[in-house]
């Protein structure tokens, strides 16, 4: 029966085998450590960490920019590993698992769209900063044309699946470094706006620590629950025997490059140059090289957006209306809808999409992270599988649902400045921790009642977690 439905979802998605709608089987996991992390590395190398790093450093003070870049790698590096883990063993992606990890299938395919919606606003927001350095280069372009042009380019780059993501990051990434080498060496030779050392600079009134470092960590949250749960979309492909050091590689490395390599340059470059848009300053520099280097890692991250948002429309629609065009429809939807919000110009209110996006994330991360390890490999609640058909699963799983509303309803609350400043800038870490609390408690007060309605005899047992 497996088969079948695996057979039926490869014709469905044009042969383009991204397991849209099932798990990864054993023998189609057969993609390398090495291929897979050249993969997230499009997410790693976004000049959107410039930005952060850039504002950040100069609204709150390098040395609290370093900091909760310190604290974003290790946060998102443990999150990140642990969800690849997860996703290699069960050859799923979060949308799945959490099917089986909490929310059950109607609960799994909610937080699928608000996942989607994700992707589309990053997209939108990387985007920008691409319009944004072509047209600080050619200014008689008008904005809404490049938007149009720039934002339908990444969705025949999507069209063949994994596979071709693979080959474009490959060729692409040698070519980003260069560009990146060239734009260091040349800031070096522009006198710095800043006398100091970068690390030192502190705007007038800020101090390290306190308000202007919790600000800092609030910016970071926004990104930080994104990036481990999209290693979930490429680790599900890797060969078994990659596992060990492919689970570190797939979900720690990444975290170090966006928020430590790519981040600490931003940090560097913002100090230096006294501005805080790269898509203004790298074109400064590189001139049309800029543009040109600022559109490669532009597509390399937006390609992977379009990938992963595409998966979870597919997930979302299947589950709820039963509607299964197949993935290339939804990567065209999710491209179109990127263009729409960047008409709408959605890069303004980037901090509050930031904050509210984070909250959710980290909390939905939690979750399935507490699930994996406490409730179902030392509680022993519930099955040591992921359950992914719906025939053997309930429509709601109360631990995973009531534990992402709750927390991250109180964590909305605490964002909007309702329970303090402390609350206000940690309000997605607050709301992961209550998460992870309230996933526990509510699987040992429900017994593990809601995880499956009848045992799957098919699942292999390599495919167990517990």
């Amino acid at each position: 029966m497996r088969s079948v439905e695996y057979t039926d979802h490869g014709v469905e998605d044009n042969g383009s085998d991204d397991y849209s709608l099932d798990r990864v089987p054993r023998d189609k996991r057969n993609m390398g450590w090495l291929s897979i992390t050249n993969i997230t590395f499009g997410i790693a190398t976004a000049i959107f960490y410039f930005q952060m790093g850039s504002v950040m450093a100069l609204q709150f003070g390098a040395i609290n920019a370093i900091i909760s870049a310190i604290y974003a790698i290790i946060v998102a590096g443990i999150l990140g590993t642990f969800i690849a883990y997860l996703s290699a063993k069960s050859g799923m992606n979060v949308n799945l698992l959490s099917r089986g990890g909490g929310f059950g299938y109607i609960g799994a395919s909610l937080t699928s769209l608000i996942y989607a919606t994700n992707f589309i606003m990053y997209c939108a927001l990387e985007g920008m900063i691409l319009v944004t350095a072509v047209h600080e280069f050619f200014p008689v372009i008008p904005q809404w044309a490049l938007i149009i042009v720039f934002g339908s380019i990444v969705i025949p780059l999507n069209w063949f699946g994994i596979k071709q993501l693979d080959k474009l990051q490959k060729w692409s990434l040698p070519l980003f470094f260069i560009f990146l080498i060239a734009a260091i060496i040349m800031a070096t030779r522009i006198p710095s706006a800043y006398e100091g050392s970068f690390w030192s600079y502190m705007p007038e009134g800020v101090q390290v620590g306190g308000s202007a470092l919790l600000l800092c960590i609030g910016m970071q949250h926004g990104i930080m629950g994104l990036t481990p749960l999209l290693a979930s979309d490429y680790a599900r492909f890797l060969k078994p025997k990659d596992m060990k050091i492919g689970i570190f590689a797939i979900g720690f490395v990444p975290q170090i490059f966006c928020f430590g390599v790519m981040g600490g340059l931003g940090i560097w470059f913002g100090v230096r140059l006294g501005e805080p848009n790269p898509g203004i300053y790298i074109v400064m520099l590189l001139g049309i090289w800029g543009a040109l280097f600022t559109m490669i890692t532009q597509v390399r991250i937006n390609i992977t957006n379009i990938y992963s948002g595409s998966l979870s429309l597919s997930n979302f629609f299947e589950n709820i209306f039963k509607f299964k065009p197949g993935r290339r429809f939804w990567v065209v939807v999710t491209g179109v809808a990127s263009i729409v919000l960047m008409l709408g110009g959605i890069v303004n209110h980037l901090e509050t999409v930031m904050t509210f996006q984070g909250v959710f994330l980290l909390t939905w991360a939690a979750i399935l992270v507490t699930d994996a390890l406490f409730v179902k490999r030392i509680l022993k609640i519930g099955p040591g599988y992921y359950e992914d058909q719906q025939r053997n699963l309930y429509k709601w799983n109360p631990v995973g649902v009531v534990s992402l509303i709750v927390a991250s309803g109180l964590g909305t609350i605490a964002a909007l400045g309702f329970l303090g400043t402390f609350l206000q800038s940690t309000a997605a870490f607050f709301a992961a921790i209550l998460a992870a609390i309230l996933t526990v408690v509510i699987a040992i007060a429900t017994k593990g009642k809601y995880y499956i309605k009848a045992e799957d005899r098919h699942i292999e047992r390599e495919d167990y977690i517990a």
